[in-house]
């Protein structure tokens, strides 16, 4: 009835539906692969114990041999070399042979006695003067290979104990030849002899030594003598290790440089990245200046740069890096690469080219208030902790100067039919990479570093301009694009290629006007005539029209990513700087056109501009048209912008009508009227000045007057407080010799509160124009300028002071000495009778103007 038999040895069933054979038999399949494994693992341990047993065996007999070796040396030739003599460097002696095999960086007895066997061969060579004849003796066919083998394993050993010791012995490094008795110096003269030029055997141990990456130890011990160094003493002679370097360098530079040699162990990488290199290492600054050594490893740097983007070491710190250490040893030699006109265009458009892309990688620099070229575009990058050694970062800003621009921009155009009018083929290759080149390291320096500095130099002492103007022209004529080959590796393809040209001419062309007088434009049309502005108006619209209309919506977007990844030369950087510096200079020229015209008004406008559809899109925030108009006004005709000024203080007045509460009552002082009027409106609110102000007189007894404000006793309440606010005598304004006014430098002296009461003035102003009130205010022309951020022109100063500009125009076209007129860089201000000196530049008390620094005092003392 019930089941009594034993439960544990019912069948088992797998569930899978595999049976006990199939089961065994993967249990069995997976027991043999560990087995196999199991005997793999301790056959492979075997092996290794194996290797490391006959290394070991080996390592303890060659040890053994070597002390075999020493003592049979030491006992042949002394302890001390005593017994040696010059034949010892005989092909057919063992003395040498037995040397190398024993000698080691790490036995303190064998440094002694390779001391002495470098000083016996100095002293051999300085005795007898022929130290090829010492190795090779009368036989020299025979014996080369035997001796290049000796001399390669000698020098490099001789160079290995110098970097085993660097750190012991840095003090010695950059000690003077003459200083013979220092044993680093003996070790370094050594090599010195043996690789010169003139020996048989020194292009073959110079290429061995480049295999045994030599750069890469000369670096280290470079460093190491840089740690313990003072400033270097420029009436000391040239170092050993300084006349070691210069030997392998210009020897190694002659070798060919191919696809198979490593990047990262050159020369250019491992010696020219050393932070202050030539600071320190003065005299091999003249040799590789004198000897035309920078030309080669340009162009080596120009092969391998844009394909190595990382090849440059970075071993000290992040504020030394070694694009930013390259960059200012290269710049420090630039200029005397530039100013050898010897120099080929191929040259310097490769230099240009590597200055371009090591200064990309720099962060944009620590600048103060109001300077660098992206201030007006975008923001710098507060959070960006990447920064640069103070000293580094100095040397950097110092050596991009005019004078470096004005090299550059020479040598690349140098006879260049761009720079005249009268040449009308097509530019060649060589000058349309010149172009890209000059245009794109222009662009990165305005990024990273301040242009005003630097403008001067472009400006007026380089055809910049002109050859820009005319390539532009000629391709904007032909309808061509110029097409960068040399740069394509950095150029972005995105960007369209006129608009790098564009992007450099425009900066440099509106600061020259911004110190150009009106002889220059109207009569002597220097640098461009009036036909070619009328010409360069066409093209800078067309341009601006397309980056403003055409392309794409996110371009601000697009800005900022870029700029987030420190990308200058990026499509959307280029793009974004280029609307910028279009619109300025077209609204420059647009001033100049209202002063005296030289093209039609219209000319300035985009047809496209003047539809009753862009005037509705402009009515809406965050639309193309509404940042067009903001970015470029003078794109829209005035008709235009009536309509749309009209239209948006109409929508605003009606949401302000909507609100009641916005209605405010003051009661006024005839004889206090600006004090009362600031005390009761300066407190409200942007909205609350929108809405309706209601004035109340108070006569002299303190009553207040009858009468109902319906609008035409605000219109007199506007009338008086402007009346008394912009009179001279209250002391906010001045006014010029033409009766036209501008703020008094000297308001803070009369009234305490002077800069509430220009502000207050401002929202007066703008409520004004918000009730359609006229107020009738002659405001000089550079005040104006000043209140729409724009630049004054030199022809401005005559309304501010008269005297001043008629001094300054002489000064600009004095032909003489300048500096005999004993001028500085200061200027003295009088104010109520107080005569104040103002330095125009730090130090200008003491700064005398020169003949080469007249248009950078004229270009300071613009208002």
């Amino acid at each position: 009835m019930f089941f009594s038999g034993d439960p544990t040895s019912r069948r088992r069933v797998d569930m899978g539906g595999r049976s006990s054979k199939e089961r065994d038999r993967k249990v069995l399949l997976e027991q043999a692969r560990l087995e196999r494994k199991r005997r793999l693992d301790l056959r492979q341990q075997i092996a290794a114990a194996i290797k490391i047993q006959k290394f070991f065996r080996g390592r303890r007999v060659i040890e053994l041999e070597r002390s075999r070796i020493r003592e049979k040396f030491c006992h042949t030739y002394g302890d001390c070399c005593q017994k040696a003599d010059w034949n010892c460097f005989s092909a057919d002696s063992e003395f040498l042979p037995q040397l190398l095999f024993f000698c080691s960086v790490k036995n303190s007895a064998d440094v002694f006695i390779l001391i002495e066997v470098c000083q016996l061969l100095l002293q051999f060579d300085h005795n007898y003067g022929n130290i090829v004849k010492i190795f090779f003796g009368t036989d020299y066919s025979s014996r080369q290979l035997v001796v290049e083998t000796r001399v390669k394993k000698l020098v490099l050993t001789c160079i290995k104990m110098v970097h085993h010791y660097r750190d012991d012995m840095n003090y010695q490094l950059l000690v003077s030849s003459k200083y013979v008795g220092s044993s680093i110096t003996i070790l370094l003269d050594t090599v010195a002899i043996l690789i010169e030029p003139n020996r048989p055997w020194a292009s073959k141990v110079v290429s061995h030594l480049v295999q045994q990456k030599i750069f890469h130890i000369l670096r280290a011990i470079i460093l190491s003598s840089m740690s313990n160094m003072k400033e270097p003493d420029p009436c000391a002679s040239m170092s050993s290790l300084e006349n070691v370097v210069a030997l392998i360098t210009s020897q190694s530079s002659q070798l060919q440089f191919n696809s198979d040699t490593d990047p990262k162990l050159c020369f250019s990488s491992q010696i020219l990245s050393i932070p202050f290199l030539w600071r320190h290492l003065s005299h091999f600054k003249e040799f590789f200046v004198k000897h035309g050594l920078a030309k080669d490893h340009i162009h080596q740097l120009a092969e391998c740069l844009p394909g190595h983007s990382s090849f440059l070491p970075n071993d000290i710190s992040d504020r030394f890096t070694g694009y930013a250490s390259l960059l200012s040893n290269l710049l420090e030699i630039a200029r005397v690469v530039l100013s050898d006109h010897s120099c080929s265009i191929k040259t310097t458009i490769d230099l240009v080219l590597v200055l371009t892309l090591l200064l990309e990688e720099l962060p944009v620099l620590k600048l103060t208030t109001g300077e660098g070229y992206l201030n007006d575009t975008m923001s710098l990058d507060e959070d960006n902790k990447e920064s640069l050694h103070t000293d580094l970062e100095r040397l950097t800003r110092d050596a991009i100067d005019s004078h470096l621009l004005q090299l550059l921009v020479n040598a690349l155009f140098r006879g260049t039919p761009f720079i005249r009018h009268s040449d009308k083929a097509p530019p060649s290759d060589e000058v349309v990479d010149a172009v890209g080149a000059v245009c794109a390291f222009l662009h990165v320096t305005f990024c990273t570093l301040p242009p005003e500095r630097i403008m001067t130099g472009l400006a007026y002492g380089s055809e910049l301009v002109l050859v820009l103007w005319n390539f532009m022209k000629f391709c904007h004529e032909n309808r061509t694009s110029p097409v960068f080959t040399k740069h394509a590796a950095f150029i972005p393809g995105d960007a369209p290629s006129w608009l790098l040209p564009l992007a450099v001419f425009c900066p440099v062309y509106k600061y020259m006007l911004t110190i150009m007088d009106n002889e220059e434009f109207y009569v002597q049309q220097s640098p461009l005539s009036l036909e070619d502005l009328r010409f360069l108006v066409v093209i800078l619209k067309q341009a601006l029209w397309q980056l403003l209309w055409v392309m794409p919506d996110n371009l601000p977007q697009k800005i900022a990513s870029a700029h987030s990844a420190n990308r200058k030369l990026s499509a959307e950087t280029i793009r974004g700087r280029a609307s910028v510096v279009i619109s300025e200079l077209l609204n420059q020229l647009q001033d100049w056109n209202n002063r005296s015209s030289f093209t039609s008004a219209s000319e300035f406008h985009a047809p496209e501009a003047r539809s009753d559809a862009f005037v509705t899109q402009a009515l809406t925030e965050n639309t193309k048209a509404s940042e067009l108009l903001k970015q470029a006004p003078f794109l829209v005709p005035f008709t235009s912008r009536v309509k749309i000024f009209t239209a948006q203080l109409a929508a605003s007045k009606q949401q302000t009508g909507a609100y009641p509460s916005l209605r405010s009552t003051i009661m006024i002082r005839r004889n206090r009227i600006f004090e009362d009027a600031f005390r009761r409106l300066s407190i409200l609110t942007a909205e609350e000045l929108k809405g309706s102000i209601r004035v109340s007189y108070l006569n002299e007894f303190g009553v207040e007057e009858a009468g109902i404000d319906g609008g035409g006793i605000f219109k007199d309440f506007m009338e008086n407080i402007t009346q008394a606010a912009f009179n001279v005598e209250y002391g906010l304004f001045k006014e010029t010799s033409d009766h036209l006014l501008y703020p008094n430098p000297g308001s803070g002296v009369i009234h305490e509160q002077h800069l509430q009461y220009f502000d207050f003035l401002g929202k007066l102003l703008g409520k004004a124009m918000y009730e359609g009130i006229l107020v009738d205010i002659p405001f000089a022309l550079f005040f104006l300028s000043k209140l729409k951020q724009k630049h004054n022109y030199l022809n401005d100063l005559s309304s501010l002071d008269p005297e001043l500009y008629h001094h300054l125009l002489f000064l600009k076209h004095y032909q003489g000495d300048v500096s005999e007129l004993e001028l500085y860089f200061v200027i003295v201000n009088n104010e109520y009778g107080e005569q104040k000196e103002e330095e125009l530049l730090p130090g200008g008390k003491r700064d005398r103007v020169t003949g080469k620094r007249h248009h950078l005092y004229s270009s300071h003392s613009q208002p």
